[in-house]
């Protein structure tokens, strides 16, 4: 992994040389109960939210040290930067 390139406000699924590193991160993230699961909205905005942010590096947030994808993913969950809120 010593040749990967370093990607500031990327998100894992945008990093090619990564995605099969985190592919049950994101088979996680598709088998989420529906009844916690964030709408493909709701985690599309979070997530552009995420790419903005001067905290995100390589897919992770710097402040909570969380994987952005999955935090976004859950709807009861909030962005530790108050970035984005969560939903009730």
């Amino acid at each position: 992994m010593d040749d990967l390139r370093l990607c500031k406000r990327c998100l894992i699924r945008d990093m090619a040389d990564r995605k099969e590193y985190f592919r049950t991160l994101h088979e996680y993230i598709e088998n989420l109960d529906i009844d916690i699961k964030a709408g493909e909205t709701l985690y599309e905005q979070r997530l552009a939210a995420c790419r903005e942010c001067d905290m995100l590096f390589q897919g992770m947030c710097r402040k909570c040290g969380c994987y952005v994808e999955l935090r976004a993913a859950v709807k009861a969950n909030g962005c530790p930067g108050n970035q984005w809120q969560k939903e009730v």
